[in-house]
């Protein structure tokens, strides 16, 4: 069973939500209507994945987002914000606050349930607009400083890993572009986080670009 809590003040939001992700038999869905009332819930509930609204009143979604993914006692849970607003503020707050995820409102249901289980399993998401302006943004901002610190020094193949994953290769993609297997892949990926200490690939795609190992239009 997956357990999803929805976070956002606008019950009529967290009602068609809820419709969506509660037709799937193996899903359970928990409410909160602040970012407050989220955090306590997912200290209680411990749910797999939270569906983090950014704009509520008292505290907001990117600082719920923060104090979740930096309790060490919800390791397991994973956060994704869920919101109508694209800005760029919000992307890479979120991203570097610990969300596995952005996705904007509008999008579609079969996207939102693939994007549940996506992220459950481990994997990073962002959605393609998304991915376009962090992109974007990196190429138009200050020059990246050196790779530094535990990312000099993992191995030639590793780095060549963390290059795919920071430009969206999921670990099937990895597999077939370095002729390993997938499950060798996946494992790849887990050791290389659990080197760097990241929570998962999203926070990986950020060390990547701001770390200068990958630049964007380069791979």
């Amino acid at each position: 069973m997956i357990r999803v809590l929805l976070a956002d003040d606008q019950a009529l939001v967290r009602a068609g939500f809820r419709l969506i992700l509660e037709d799937e038999p193996d899903v359970e869905v928990l409410e909160a209507a602040d970012g407050e009332e989220a955090v306590a819930l997912t200290r209680r509930e411990r749910p797999d994945l939270v569906l983090m609204d950014v704009r509520m009143p008292g505290t907001d979604g990117l600082e719920a987002t923060r104090r979740i993914t930096g309790d060490p006692d919800l390791a397991g849970c994973r956060v994704v914000i869920l919101t109508t607003f694209e800005l760029d503020e919000y992307v890479f707050a979120a991203l570097r606050g610990g969300a596995s995820g952005f996705l904007v409102k509008d999008t579609e249901p079969a996207d939102l349930l693939r994007a549940v289980r996506t992220v459950v399993a481990g994997e990073a998401l962002l959605s393609p607009s998304v991915t376009r302006r962090l992109i974007e943004a990196f190429a138009t901002g200050p020059a990246p400083s050196p790779v530094a610190g535990a990312l000099a020094e993992l191995t030639g193949r590793q780095l060549e890993i963390v290059r795919l994953v920071a430009t969206g290769a999921s670990n099937a993609e990895i597999a077939a572009a370095l002729d390993i297997t997938h499950a060798t892949a996946r494992t790849h990926v887990s050791r290389i986080l659990g080197r760097l200490g990241l929570r998962d690939r999203a926070q990986l795609v950020v060390l990547a670009y701001e770390s200068g190992l990958v630049a964007p239009g380069r791979r």
